[in-house]
């Protein structure tokens, strides 16, 4: 064995730290346990009939290669790609959208590249890693407001200065609940600030997003909405105006300097949204699962539950050991539940992280409740 060099002895003792706390992280390959942790809310990722159309997409247009062979301002782009892009913004009631290859490409690329130095960004508490991240690469002014909250948000709107952008998530990533959209955006119209939505977990459960649901679209300044969660596939639009669309094309790095997606996930991301046209069954039956799984825990006072009517919800243990005691109760009942642990949320609000799913079966919500019960940790 060589002895450690200095980067390596560094590397060692942080993860050394994160195992000392209880947060080492780990890859873990698929388990056959029944689904309560992906954020495959409508079941379109393990969709047969999905597969198919798609199959059949790939079948007609057999002219494409395996991959997009470069940029999009190189040799990437494709008339197939701006007209996915129209229909997506027309779905959405939009006037035009941009691809990225994620959703934290997405966040990343727009966050980084539209503030400007002396302007003013700022985010709800928990808005996702990625927006924070792309923040941090602008080079404006920085500031958090307490999550859901509109007296903190209108303290930080009368110090805002240059261009002012308010940052909100509809539905929360972690907490599952939902944000006072239209409150938030009435108070951000009032100080002249640009409001924008990552719709990245609400887009399925209300169809075509929460701004569309609350008829706010022709308001709302710019909107993230991702293809990984209840659309079953990857990637991520921008939705906005034409004009921050050519913005994008000029000035966001995660778009300019990265590979174009190729030709297999633009089908998918197709015929995803034709199959979400058209799935009002599946949602119905997502909010069905939801109501379930809250009625059959609703009387118990030993959870603390964050309050939400989303496919997310989530049981508040409070440290890192006892959330990863109950994950793996809930497993060895053949129930896929993860624990959240910290650093990823705050010390203090470790969680199992449940998310339901259209194919979630009466039994198996009942199962889950019952386990729950059983294996109670949150006295």
């Amino acid at each position: 064995m060589f002895p450690l060099n200095n980067a390596e002895k560094f590397i060692k003792a942080r993860l050394g730290e994160r195992q000392a706390k209880g947060a080492y992280r780990v890859l873990k390959p698929e388990n056959g346990l029944i689904d309560f942790c992906s954020n495959d809310y409508l079941g379109f990722a393990r969709s047969p009939v999905l597969k198919k159309l798609i199959d059949k997409e790939m079948e007609s247009h057999q002219d494409y290669g395996n991959g997009s062979t470069g940029s999009r301002l190189l040799s990437g782009n494709t008339a197939y790609a701006e007209r996915l892009e129209q229909e997506i913004a027309a779905f959405h009631q939009n006037e035009a959208g941009l691809i990225y290859n994620s959703g934290y490409d997405a966040n990343i690329g727009l966050f980084s590249s539209l503030p400007q130095k002396g302007d003013t960004i700022i985010m709800d508490e928990l808005a996702h890693a990625s927006i924070i991240d792309g923040a941090r690469l602008s080079f404006a002014n920085r500031y958090n407001f307490r999550h859901n909250d509109l007296e903190s948000l209108e303290e930080k709107l009368k110090h805002a200065k240059g261009n002012c952008y308010v940052v909100i998530e509809s539905v929360y990533s972690m907490d599952g609940d939902t944000s006072p959209l239209r409150e938030i955006l009435e108070l951000t119209e009032r100080y002249d600030a640009s409001l924008i939505v990552d719709e990245a977990h609400a887009v399925g459960l209300y169809k075509k997003g929460l701004v569309c649901q609350l008829e706010l679209e022709h308001r709302v300044f710019a909107r993230v909405v991702t293809f990984g969660k209840a659309l079953g596939c990857h990637g991520a639009i921008v939705l906005g105006s034409a004009l921050l669309r050519e913005y994008l094309i000029n000035f966001s790095r995660s778009f300019i300097y990265t590979t174009a997606a190729p030709f297999h996930q633009l089908a998918s991301i197709k015929m995803a949204y034709r199959f979400l046209g058209s799935a009002d069954d599946e949602i119905e039956k997502l909010k069905e699962n939801i109501s379930l799984f809250k009625k059959l825990l609703s009387h118990n006072k030993d959870f603390t539950f964050i309050s939400s009517d989303s496919a997310i919800q989530c049981v508040i243990l409070g440290n890192n050991n006892k959330t990863r005691e109950m994950a793996a109760q809930l497993q060895n009942a053949d129930l896929d539940v993860r624990p959240i642990l910290s650093p990823t949320v705050p010390e203090g609000t470790e969680r199992l992280r449940i998310c339901l799913h259209t194919f979630n079966t009466k039994d198996e919500i009942t199962l889950l409740a019952d386990t729950l019960k059983e294996h109670n940790y949150a006295r």
